[in-house]
């Protein structure tokens, strides 16, 4: 069934209140997901500085002398912010990719959830409330971010199956629904390159954005190809470091609902995850169109 929240903001004077507003938004779509939840925080970009969020089943170990080993390995200075299983590394942008190939070769159980100039992942098993109040999300600002809050249907409830989906810098991707040709879809994306951690049909979505953008086009350019190019029934709701995108199939039997007013853009799978932002009263409110792309960039 899952669950989806997202959040642009137009206005900057709600930066401050994003984790704790998106967080409010995902509490309230638990019973559509009880299985696992995650949330992707896009902060402002902090110069010539790049971000690798990472996870660990046993944090304690693989994070434990992580931050000098890698500034050893990379001959540059790396911060290292401990939140639970997760862990935001902080290098130097130009080193962001020599960065993933460190931590990789260092530490081959650590998994790789987002990186980029902006993007910050957090996920893992359990319900949102446990989920956001685990890495203290509420304290989080930022620009934009979007949630998830999953039911498993298509495969094991693990930290790993859990969204957001990043297979891109400072890109993610949330999915409520079910692809009909990923198989084949993932067999030709590993042909151009991509590579894969699940068997999670959302991460072949999520590829494939990042495959289509890597060939020039913009969030709403990859969206519109999705309507074509992918089968079943699906509402994604995609960032990117300066964008926010939602599509639905050209069914669109996933429920589905999008609010806006001149200080930020809203979605919900239900409009009950809007009622507590503020000016929700006076808001443009509507359920986006089958196979429509809405696309907000800054």
């Amino acid at each position: 069934m899952c669950g989806i929240v997202g959040l642009f903001l137009k206005d900057k004077s709600l930066e401050p209140e994003l984790g704790a507003m998106l967080s409010s938004m995902l509490v309230t779509m638990t019973d559509r997901g009880p299985d696992s939840a995650g949330i992707a925080i896009y902060g402002a970009s902090s110069g010539n500085s790049a971000k690798i969020t990472v996870q660990s089943a046993r944090p304690k170990k693989d994070f434990s002398g992580l931050e000098a080993e890698l500034m050893k390995e990379l001959g540059t200075e790396v911060s290292i912010d401990i939140k639970s299983t997760h862990a935001v590394v902080t290098l130097p942008k130009n080193m962001l990719e020599e960065g993933r190939a460190a931590i990789a070769e260092l530490r081959p159980d650590i998994r790789i959830m987002s990186s980029g100039d902006a993007i910050e992942i957090y996920k893992e098993t359990g319900l949102p409330k446990d989920v956001v109040s685990r890495f203290a999300v509420n304290s989080m600002a930022g620009t934009h971010g979007i949630g998830h809050t999953r039911m498993a249907t298509e495969s094991a409830v693990t930290t790993l199956g859990a969204h957001p989906f990043s297979t891109g810098s400072d890109q993610c991707l949330v999915h409520n629904g079910s692809l009909s040709n990923h198989n084949n879809l993932r067999r030709e994306l590993k042909r151009e390159g991509m590579s894969f951690e699940t068997e999670n049909d959302t991460e072949v979505a999520a590829a494939y954005l990042t495959a289509e953008m890597a060939k020039g086009k913009n969030l709403g350019e990859a969206l519109e190809g999705a309507v074509d190019d992918l089968d079943g029934f699906f509402t994604f709701v995609v960032g990117t470091k300066s964008g926010f995108g939602v599509v639905r199939d050209a069914i669109a039997c996933k429920p589905a609902v999008m609010a806006e007013t001149d200080r930020y853009v809203a979605f919900g799978s239900e409009y009950r995850a809007l009622v507590n932002l503020p000016g929700i009263e006076a808001a443009r409110v509507w359920e986006p169109e089958p196979a429509t792309v809405y696309f907000w960039e800054r």
